[in-house]
């Protein structure tokens, strides 16, 4: 789906497909060396039980117990991107507003169900910083990531609780918030925002984005219209499995120990960035996401050039407010990225001759 020039069903998955799968994967946003062995026994377990019919109730009742909310509050999804397709559809909105640049799959999903979509495009020079009064009073929809992929920023969550009005559904994607430490921010458990639906991913923390898992969090009318237009039994028992895994105590002290180690690699690669300042290189900061945004002259030809020295990076012009000057970086271990900045260095040569 193209719009204004940009390709909305454009993912960091499609840099790694086909002749890309022997690349050093630095286009997609999945944490590395995930699932843990654990995990992997746990959804192994479940399928001693496929023959039966998925029962999400535990599972429900577990990401419930995990955000201290009941259990009418939450909906079990095949990843956040079913939920973007579920709210487009059950939701009657008259002006849809999505906040770019971010994720763009909930756009997409609102013009597949024939929505208008207008658009708030927050400005490089403000450093994609959120003001909330730019998002049209009349708006009865808004969605914004938090933090926003591909841009790194976290918004405080009390910027976002001003876009809330009474008949406006505000939603926020945190789907990256467990990578943030102490995913502060978050908005994910508050019933005193007006409107709000928070959507969370169990794929990128823990690496099931084939698995397909997440959860939408809202006011219980909102999450029976949304269970509506779901068709049944839409999550695997495994799936079911590693929702109730991934939000055990266990799993949350391993994820927050995860943030931290992300948070130590993200600065190492951030400043390693920082060291191509005379070659154009500007870093959008602070990243807070398990992902850094960098703009250069000359991007695409470093990106093919990245790829002939076996690494891949997510092109940033399928983003709308960002052209192809932007590349996004997935945050790796530090042999990894300084791997990586010696590529980056090759490239910016040859792009440059």
């Amino acid at each position: 789906m193209r719009t204004d020039g940009h390709d909305l069903r454009h993912h960091g998955d499609a840099e790694v497909r086909d002749d890309g799968s022997a690349l050093v994967d630095l286009a997609v946003n999945v944490r590395s060396d995930t699932p843990p062995h654990w995990l992997r026994e746990r959804i192994a377990a479940s399928l001693t039980g496929l023959a039966a019919y998925p029962d999400g109730r535990a599972a429900r009742a577990a990401v419930a117990a995990r955000h201290g909310l009941p259990v009418e509050r939450v909906l079990l999804t095949a990843g956040a991107a079913e939920a973007f397709v579920l709210l487009a559809r059950a939701l009657k909105v008259r002006r849809p507003v999505v906040v770019h640049p971010q994720f763009t799959e909930p756009e997409a999903a609102l013009r597949d169900a024939g929505h208008s979509v207008d658009r708030v495009v927050l400005r490089a020079g403000d450093g994609f910083r959120l003001d909330p009064a730019a998002v049209p009073e009349d708006a009865d929809l808004v969605v914004i990531g938090n933090p926003t992929n591909p841009t790194s920023v976290l918004h405080p969550a009390e910027a976002l609780a001003r876009l809330a009005r009474t008949g406006r559904t505000l939603v926020v994607d945190e789907a990256f918030m467990d990578a943030v430490p102490g995913e502060r921010e978050a908005l994910a458990g508050r019933t005193d925002v007006p409107g709000l639906v928070v959507l969370r991913s169990l794929t990128k923390t823990w690496g099931l984005a084939g698995l397909r898992i997440g959860y939408v969090l809202a006011d219980p009318e909102t999450i029976a219209a949304l269970e509506r237009a779901q068709p049944l039994w839409p999550v695997s028992t495994p799936a079911l499995a590693a929702a109730e895994a991934c939000v055990s105590p266990r799993a949350l002290a391993e994820a927050a120990h995860a943030a931290h180690r992300v948070a130590t690699d993200r600065a190492h690669l951030v400043a390693g960035l920082e060291e191509f300042a005379s070659d154009g290189v500007q870093v959008t900061g602070p990243a807070e996401g398990p992902f850094v945004l960098i703009r250069l002259p000359g991007a695409a030809a470093v990106r093919r050039h990245l790829r002939d020295l076996g690494f891949a990076v997510r092109r940033g012009d399928t983003f709308p407010g960002l052209d192809e000057e932007w590349l996004r970086l997935a945050v790796r271990d530090r042999p990894t990225v300084n791997s990586f900045l010696q590529a980056l260095d090759r490239a910016t040569a040859l792009a440059h001759r």
